[in-house]
């Protein structure tokens, strides 16, 4: 992969940091997916991937792994080709597996990162407090859905988040569990109500998974995980 561009803004240094950090996410649809390559394309060179579901065609509008000729693959296995694609020298592994208290463990493993983008509030009460028990990074993406206006997202602390009906949930279990801290990146926006199933749009998971992506390359840039 030809990281000339980026070189010239983070220098070699930065190019040596990105490239040792192990990052795991889980959840690899629409904004894990996003988060992922764009963590590969700045120079990231190590990877876990874990999710246990297939491609469907209501994913195609929004996820990055998603196209006709994919329906029906697991997501991390059209990941990975994705990111083996973008650089030849990266390491991929993959969990075609749905995260639980009893599997976490084992399917973590040793990780310098993890990226939160499920959306079951119970598994990732159960991720979050695992990685805050051994002392892992975390950062875990709060709501996209039913949203379509011009995205905006700020990156806080779970514990002062408002007007974020996951967080409401995610916080009360942390609390629950003795977690005091935990980064998070929230829209801005409150999002649209809708009934039934939750809405997506193209742009908006891409958006956020983008500047989850942001985040972790500044941190690493500037020795803060």
């Amino acid at each position: 992969m030809d990281k000339s561009r980026t070189e010239v803004l983070i220098g070699k240094e930065g190019i040596e940091k990105l490239a040792n950090k192990h990052i795991t996410i889980v959840g690899c649809g629409g904004v894990g997916g996003y988060t992922t390559v764009m963590l590969a394309r700045a120079g990231v060179e190590r990877f876990t991937l874990i999710d246990f579901d297939d491609v469907t065609p209501s994913n195609i509008n929004r996820q990055i792994v998603a196209y006709n000729s994919t329906i029906g693959r697991k997501k991390v296995e059209v990941l990975k080709e994705m990111l083996i694609d973008i650089n030849s020298n990266v390491f991929v592994e993959t969990k075609a597996e749905r995260l639980t208290k009893e599997n976490i463990s084992s399917l973590l493993g040793k990780t310098d990162i993890v990226i939160d983008a499920i959306d079951s509030v119970k598994d990732k009460i159960e991720l979050i407090s695992y990685c805050k028990d051994h002392n892992i990074y975390i950062i875990s993406a709060m709501g996209a859905g039913n949203r379509y206006d011009y995205p905006a997202f700020k990156l806080t602390d779970i514990f002062s988040t408002s007007d974020d009906s996951l967080a409401r949930v995610v916080r009360k279990g942390l609390r629950e569990r003795g977690v005091r801290s935990l980064d998070v990146v929230i829209s801005l926006s409150k999002g649209e109500k809708v009934e039934g199933v939750i809405g997506s749009i193209s742009y908006y998971p891409s958006a956020l998974g983008g500047y989850i992506a942001s985040v972790i390359i500044n941190k690493i840039l500037k020795e803060e995980i």
